[in-house]
């Protein structure tokens, strides 16, 4: 375990509304948490996550996927961002796009995804939907670690689970679940910040 003297900076990426980054913004803005949100960065240029970001006078940044190459050169320029402001982890909040693996070794055991569902169980988009129709009793939150996997393959931080009620719909569901993605984030990156986590392969422990 390594205790920091000083908050660690953290970094954000989001595509959309940003209501995970508003829990990592709240939690940044007790002088007690061990770390702070630096700069937000978005591939969409009107998203409300960058909104939350100036609101919260932290730094929103666009940056637009189409003044690029391709996905390698994109990540590369979200790696020279996030390092340039000294970033020591990235959290992924909503991020709509896959990232490639120069992006996740340039960040590896420094990145953070949220994902609404118990993961391994329904990976990728639409995950309480998934749940939904496959019939499942129970659903959930979980945040990992981001690997160099297909899609939410990395080492799993924290879960909370959810019950699927019988006349649940996709949109309550999501809004339970919600409740517990929210609580579940800034308690990771505090684990994170305060040198509390250990990953062997792909078992994550926590002190």
């Amino acid at each position: 375990m390594t205790l920091r003297t000083e908050r660690l900076r953290v970094g954000v990426l989001a595509s959309g509304r940003g209501s995970n980054l508003q829990a990592l913004l709240d939690a940044s803005g007790r002088p007690e948490y061990p770390a702070e949100v630096v700069i937000v960065i978005s591939d969409r240029e009107r998203a409300a996550a960058l909104d939350r970001a100036r609101a919260a006078g932290v730094e929103a940044l666009f940056v637009n996927p189409k003044d690029f190459a391709d996905r390698e050169a994109f990540d590369l320029a979200l790696v020279a961002e996030f390092t340039a402001r000294r970033v020591g982890l990235v959290c992924n909040a909503g991020f709509m796009r896959i990232l490639s693996s120069a992006y996740t070794r340039a960040f590896s055991g420094r990145a953070m995804n949220i994902h609404p569902s118990l993961l391994p169980a329904f990976p990728g988009l639409h995950a309480q939907r998934q749940a939904l129709d496959y019939g499942a009793k129970v659903a959930g939150a979980t945040v990992h670690f981001v690997d160099e996997g297909p899609v939410d393959t990395g080492p799993i931080i924290l879960q909370a689970s959810v019950p699927v009620l019988p006349n649940d719909t996709e949109e309550t569901l999501s809004a339970r679940i919600l409740v517990e993605e929210h609580r579940l984030y800034p308690q990771a990156v505090r684990l994170f910040a305060e040198g509390r986590l250990s990953v062997e392969g792909r078992r994550v422990t926590w002190q």
